[in-house]
C-alpha cells in the first residue's frame, strides 16, 4: 500500500504526541515528594503558631491599658533602638521569671510610638527606666538607668510585697 503525504504528516503528528520514552515518576519518587511536602507543610505551619504566639505577648506586653488591674506593674520606658534599653529590659525579664506571671505585670511603653511617648511624657521620664505601679495604678518606684538582675530582683520582691 502506497502512502500518501496526507497519511504520512497524518503519522508524523501521531508519533510526535506520544511520549518518546518519558521516565514516567516511580512510586518511590511521589512518595518521596509527599513526605516532603508534608515535612515543609508542618514546618510552616509549627513557625506561623510560633509567630502567632509571639505577637501576642508582643501585644500584650505593649498594652498599657492593663494598668492599675489589681495587680503591680512594672513598665519600662523603653527605646527599641538603644542597647542599654534592650540590655535593661533583658535583665528585668530575667528578675522577673522567679514570679508568677500573676504576680507582677511587666509592660513596656514604647517611646517609637505615640502612646508609648504619651505614658513617658505623663510621667516625665526618659527611656531606660522603670516605673513601678501599684495594683491600683498609682506609682510607687522610679528607677533610671540600667540595673542588673540581681538588684532588679530585690527591687522587685519588695515592691510585690509592698502592693499585696
Amino acid at each position: 500500500m502506497k502512502q500518501t503525504r496526507k497519511t504520512r504528516q497524518a503519522a508524523a503528528r501521531q508519533k510526535k504526541s506520544q511520549p518518546s520514552g518519558a521516565a514516567q515518576p516511580s512510586r518511590r519518587n511521589v512518595l518521596k515528594l509527599l513526605r516532603s511536602g508534608a515535612i515543609g507543610g508542618v514546618v510552616v505551619a509549627g513557625g506561623g503558631y510560633f509567630a502567632r504566639g509571639s505577637f501576642q505577648a508582643h501585644a500584650a506586653e505593649h498594652d498599657l491599658s492593663r494598668l492599675g488591674q489589681g495587680k503591680p506593674v512594672v513598665v519600662q520606658i523603653h527605646d527599641p533602638q538603644c542597647p542599654t534599653c534592650t540590655s535593661l529590659q533583658r535583665e528585668t525579664r530575667k528578675a522577673l521569671k522567679g514570679f508568677g506571671e500573676c504576680d507582677i505585670v511587666y509592660l513596656v511603653a514604647d517611646i517609637m510610638t505615640e502612646k508609648g511617648a504619651a505614658f513617658a511624657a505623663k510621667y516625665g521620664v526618659p527611656h531606660v527606666t522603670l516605673l513601678l505601679f501599684d495594683g491600683e495604678g498609682d506609682l510607687q518606684q522610679t528607677l533610671k538607668g540600667m540595673r542588673q538582675r540581681d538588684e532588679l530582683q530585690q527591687v522587685f520582691t519588695s515592691h510585690h510585697a509592698a502592693s499585696t
